[in-house]
């Protein structure tokens, strides 16, 4: 099996090509990473029951029909991810995230690789008890740059799925948490996991802290992809993908338990997102999937992380 890997370095693809390695063994895994943010790191150690190669390059410009030639899947997981720090700027976001989208489906159609997208819950935007797959388009209301791409990319995909015969599935993820080599600290769990583990104060928009939101363990990301790959499971459907449903309070609350003694600043900041609401999995659990995430044992792997590093 040849699998394909945009943003292989990144959180999440340097969890998942490690993953993939492990679910499939003797598997050809190729990454593809513009080495934007540098994490080399990522490279490193990397198991021996995989195949691995890697092309530094970008999505925009590589040669995605020649690298897919044989492949079984590409998994898109590049993209600029950083929503708050791109919110004056949606240009970059429009040039890189939805054009990289558009020339990877046009490869994966060229040479008929399925290909697995990985969009954002974030694309909700409304203050619904409970929110679906199939909810109303006006229940569809992005707060950020970032989002309002996610949600173009979704339509760009299903376009090509109904009518060039795109073989696609794509995933709405909820916030990403747990560890990883190339892991990030900008998204609530690993940033208070990191303030508090350094003796800072965590720093949580005041309109934030009873907000709830869908949360993602890294093991069921892996899992949803690896899922996918082995039933063949593309579709064409949008499916939510989540461990929890929680408060950011109650993400202060666990981490208490590791560290008693932090501190909660509360801050006003331009929070794109203000509305709070659940997000269902149960279109993917019907599918026989089951997560098995654990936000206790994220946060504990994630304070331990932090506290070797820093002794």
């Amino acid at each position: 099996m040849k699998i394909i890997i945009t943003g292989a370095l990144g959180h999440i693809g340097s969890y998942i090509i490690r993953d993939l390695s492990l679910q499939f063994p003797g598997s050809e895994i190729v990454m593809i990473d513009n080495m934007m943010t540098q994490r080399y790191s990522s490279l490193f150690n990397l198991p021996t029951n995989g195949i691995f190669s890697f092309e530094e390059g970008d999505v925009n410009q590589v040669d995605l029909v020649k690298i897919l030639q044989g492949a079984s899947v590409l998994i898109h997981l590049a993209a600029i991810t950083d929503a708050s720090g791109n919110i004056d700027n949606p240009q970059i976001l429009e040039e890189n995230n939805y054009l990289s989208t558009f020339k990877v489906s046009e490869a994966c159609i060229q040479t008929d690789t399925p290909l697995i997208i990985i969009s954002s819950t974030s694309v909700y935007g409304v203050s619904n008890k409970i929110v679906d797959e199939q909810c109303l388009a006006e229940d569809l209301n992005p707060q950020s740059p970032y989002a309002r791409i996610k949600l173009k990319e979704e339509r760009l995909i299903q376009k090509l799925s109904d009518e060039n015969n795109l073989k696609a599935i794509i995933f709405r993820f909820g916030t990403i948490f747990g560890t990883s080599p190339g892991m990030r600290f900008h998204t609530a769990v690993n940033k208070f996991c990191w303030q508090a583990v350094m003796g800072q104060p965590l720093t949580v928009w005041s309109s934030a802290y009873d907000q709830k939101r869908p949360y993602l363990d890294l093991i069921d990301a892996a899992n949803a992809i690896a899922f996918v790959v082995r039933n063949d499971l593309y579709d064409g459907n949008i499916y939510n993908i989540l461990t929890y449903n929680t408060r950011v309070s109650e993400i202060v609350g666990t981490i208490k338990e590791f560290i008693p003694n932090l501190t909660v600043n509360f801050v006003e900041n331009r929070i794109m997102n203000q509305l709070s609401y659940d997000v269902s999995s149960e279109r993917f659990k019907s599918t026989g999937f089951k997560f098995k995430g654990d936000l206790r044992r994220g946060i504990r792997e994630t304070v331990d992380l932090i506290r070797q590093a820093n002794q």
